[in-house]
């Protein structure tokens, strides 16, 4: 009895440890908004978003910030906490240069309602990644390939402007992002219970 006791005490604190551990990323993730939506708002009032969709720079952050996502993907387990955030805050400086160019298009009020939007479709697949029982851990390198496809599409209708092709890669990337949401919180909901398990041994 009393180790029965004991089991359900220490499951008990392992799923408070994983619900501490995932507020934690997802504060990291608001700061990280909080920080692209400020630079992109700075760099389209002071008419830099301008220069940079007019010029060759813009595909030149596109690229970097592809890069930082990659390389960050690949070696997160192995950096030190110091440099990921570093990383962390240059990924949202650069998201927030390459952002900026929408508000040359769109008005604010359409603005905001997007990221609300968008901000409450994150939060259903946020909660879906961390209570479902599914293993999502497939879907992974199909959805990558997908993202890799979309951005290859975006890229090509820049030069087409086929209005077609465009409500096409929207309908297809609102799926993909939707699934890499789940599957990406479900990836790190998995990473904080290793690390209690770890931790425990």
């Amino acid at each position: 009895m009393r180790e029965h006791v004991n089991q359900v005490t220490l499951t008990q604190a392992r799923q408070d440890a994983s619900s501490i551990f995932l507020a934690k990323v997802f504060n990291w993730m608001a700061i990280g908004l909080g920080v692209t939506g400020v630079i992109a708002l700075i760099t389209a009032e002071s008419g830099l978003a301008l220069s940079i969709a007019s010029s060759p720079v813009f595909f030149i952050l596109i690229i970097a910030e592809l890069g930082l996502v990659f390389f960050l993907s690949a070696r997160i387990e192995k950096i030190q906490s110091g440099t990921a955030s570093l990383l962390f805050y240059s990924y949202a400086i650069l998201n927030g240069l390459t952002l900026s160019v929408i508000f040359l298009a769109y008005t604010r009020a359409s603005i905001a309602g997007t990221f609300f939007i968008t901000a409450g479709m994150f939060a259903a697949m946020a909660v879906y990644g961390t209570v479902t029982k599914r293993d999502l851990s497939g879907f992974g390198s199909f959805l990558m390939m997908g993202l890799i496809g979309i951005i290859i599409a975006s890229i090509v209708n820049f030069f087409l402007k086929s209005s077609s092709l465009y409500w096409a890669i929207s309908l297809i990337g609102v799926f993909i992002f939707t699934g890499l949401t789940a599957y990406d919180v479900q990836k790190i909901k998995n990473m904080g219970e290793r690390g209690i398990l770890e931790q425990g041994e």
